[in-house]
């Protein structure tokens, strides 16, 4: 969306053309909200932009078909490299040697992903934060062989999006969730240890540091499944750091399929 938006030609790619259907009608959905705002006394100015960014959208259920005309393929699919690696693997055969290829992936290494590839220096990590639309925010991701001009287009390419670029290596969460999910897995130990309760903590964390939404509702709102999964995975990679042990509590609730606010369910309930 912010790519077409931004006067790209977008192709779409994913598994069926009803998932592709139903995509399009969010982008158009999350479209109409965004020209509320922004063209608010200019409603006929507003319908043109929609028009014209979803004639910037196509869609397709091949992405070996459509990659020999693309300058870059950002890849967001499963949380799952082995998966990821075998996409990138197909698509380095028929994409052009100038293609960039990225992942939006926000805690796999892009080092190994870049490494399924025949393009390491044309390879980086973008990862862009939810809702994106709203988010100004991308994490532009250097491996060891991205190179100098592949890091440049990255950063020039969000820019020309709307964003506001950071630069990092290709480090365990790289520089958010780094910093986000171990906060997250700590409130989760204080109320463990019942030093103070759940409801305590976010109202802390919300009135005495500023956050939009305390580390609770958070976890709730990313997924617990998603959060034990990057804990997981990065605590395989450094058993031995205490800031990526696992937690029971998350453990169990996963266990008992409460993930948050997708399953009604979480820290807390949802109606």
């Amino acid at each position: 969306q912010v790519a077409a938006a931004s006067g790209h030609t977008v192709v779409l790619v994913d598994q069926s053309d009803e998932i592709l259907k139903k995509s399009t009608k969010g982008i158009e959905e999350s479209l109409k909200r965004v020209t509320k705002k922004k063209f608010a006394d200019k409603p006929e100015a507003g319908a043109e932009f929609i028009e014209k960014t979803l004639k910037n959208i196509t869609t397709n259920t091949d992405a070996a078909a459509v990659v020999h005309s693309t300058d870059l393929v950002i890849e967001a699919i499963v949380e799952n490299l082995e998966v990821k690696n075998e996409l990138f693997k197909r698509l380095d055969k028929f994409a052009p040697d100038h293609t960039i290829f990225v992942s939006n992936t926000s805690s796999l290494p892009i080092t190994n992903m870049a490494n399924s590839t025949t393009r390491q220096d044309r390879f980086g990590g973008l990862h862009f934060f939810n809702p994106v639309p709203m988010m100004k925010l991308v994490e532009v991701v250097r491996t060891p062989m991205t190179s100098q001009k592949t890091f440049e287009s990255l950063m020039d390419f969000s820019k020309a999006v709307g964003k506001s670029p950071v630069s990092c290596k290709d480090t365990p969460g790289f520089i958010v969730n780094r910093l986000l999910v171990p906060y997250m897995m700590e409130a989760v130990r204080l109320f463990e240890r019942g030093d103070a309760s759940k409801e305590d903590i976010d109202v802390a964390m919300k009135l005495g540091a500023g956050y939009p939404m305390g580390p609770f509702e958070l976890l709730d709102y990313v997924g617990l499944d998603t959060s034990k999964y990057i804990i997981d995975g990065w605590h395989s990679l450094e058993p031995n750091n205490p800031l990526f042990a696992p937690s029971p509590l998350l453990n169990k609730l996963v266990a008992e399929k409460k993930l948050g606010k997708k399953t009604g369910e979480g820290f807390y309930k949802y109606k």
